[in-house]
């Protein structure tokens, strides 16, 4: 028992962390809700309460067992496509279709869990290719049929594609110290990313004046992109704990993902407005759909995976 909490010590590390940080925050927004407008001061508590509950979900699963976190990850794609399609204008030939792309889900995550990554890799992105379409032309209804089968294979593989790397990272192998493993390195990517994702936000409220997407989102700056970016890359340092990179390796990917994790931003940016939303739903209190807490990961993700998997990988 003893080898097994040391074997989680670093993830221990990280979870005490976070919660020290978590409750500066909530003492910073108790001391704040009075001297700002009540409206702020709902959606900063409910903002707080909501990551206190990410955070416990989170680590409880990774702590629990390795099939608790791929079911907590699985869900999350689940309900990302779940957001995805509820704003499609599907059709009713596409109902069965829909139902065998849900179905993809969990099959995706038992080939992960199974340690099968040859058929992770390639069961969305062929096999789900050639059996959707299939599907659609069976229903016999040929109007709109490229739309459907092209928005439908997208959304599986942004969603549930990209996503499910962060699964493939928890299961895969690492050439590395002790303590090091696939469930630390998902905390590595994850903390830095999401990071990234609140400094840019902050650095761009601070300096922004240079947009760079305005059409897509106005929101975004060159301030906040830089200065965001680098500061996640420059606090993934401390984390190089969980990762077997050295420091020059941590920076430089943590500056790849976070860089991938804006790129992934701005797209969901574009779908969104695509579809004249401003949240892609109201799982989360104060924040939104879970696409819009993990879209930075749909691209994230798959990068950091490959590069890790390439460079790091146990043979």
């Amino acid at each position: 028992m003893l080898d097994a909490f040391a074997g989680l010590a670093p993830i221990w590390r990280v979870a005490v962390a976070v919660l020290a940080v978590l409750v500066v925050a909530s003492a910073a927004v108790l001391a704040v809700r009075r001297r700002v407008t009540p409206a702020l001061a709902s959606e900063l508590v409910t903002r707080t309460a909501s990551w206190w509950v990410m955070a416990a979900v989170f680590f409880g699963a990774i702590l629990l067992h390795r099939w608790a976190a791929l079911a907590l990850l699985a869900f999350a794609s689940f309900w990302a496509l779940k957001e995805y399609l509820t704003l499609l204008p599907t059709r009713p030939a596409d109902h069965r279709a829909l139902a065998w792309a849900f179905l993809a889900v969990p099959i995706q995550y038992l080939w992960i869990g199974a340690g099968w990554y040859g058929m992770a890799i390639i069961f969305i992105p062929v096999y789900m290719f050639l059996l959707l379409p299939l599907r659609m032309v069976l229903a016999g209804d040929t109007h709109g049929f490229v739309a459907s089968a092209t928005q439908l294979q997208w959304g599986l593989m942004a969603f549930v594609f990209g996503l499910s790397h962060l699964g493939m990272l928890l299961v895969l192998p690492v050439a590395g110290p002790p303590g090091v493993d696939g469930r630390t390195l998902l905390l590595f990517l994850v903390i830095t990313v999401e990071l990234s994702d609140v400094l840019q936000f902050c650095w761009g409220k601070l300096l922004g004046r240079h947009r760079v997407i305005p059409s897509v989102s106005p929101n975004k700056t060159w301030e906040g992109l830089i200065g965001g970016v680098l500061s996640a890359a420059v606090i993934a340092l401390t984390l190089r704990f969980l990762t077997p990179f050295s420091p020059a390796e941590a920076f430089g990917i943590a500056l790849l993902a976070c860089l991938a994790g804006f790129f992934g931003g701005a797209v969901m940016s574009a779908v969104k407005r695509d579809f004249g939303v401003k949240d892609f739903g109201y799982l989360i209190p104060g924040h939104g759909g879970m696409l819009d807490r993990l879209d930075s990961l749909c691209y994230a993700a798959p990068v950091f995976f490959h590069c890790v998997r390439y460079f790091f990988g146990a043979p």
